[in-house]
């Protein structure tokens, strides 16, 4: 006969690994964060211009 499946060390398992990812993501933010304001990344300071540009007469999904 099989064990029964232990689903709160699964449901830790998976919580550890999504607090990971937030901790890693988070940590990127920061250290982008702090890029900016130093002046090291100037391109992304400003935002890029090239982004979020509709142009006239463009129809978006018609």
């Amino acid at each position: 006969m099989a064990r029964k499946p232990n689903y709160g060390q699964n449901r830790a398992d998976v919580k550890r690994v999504k607090q990971t990812r937030k901790e890693a993501k988070l940590e990127a933010l920061k250290e982008a964060v702090a890029r900016r304001k130093s002046g090291e990344d100037p391109q992304h300071a400003e935002g890029d211009p090239d982004k979020d540009v509709k142009t006239e007469g463009e129809h978006h999904g018609q």
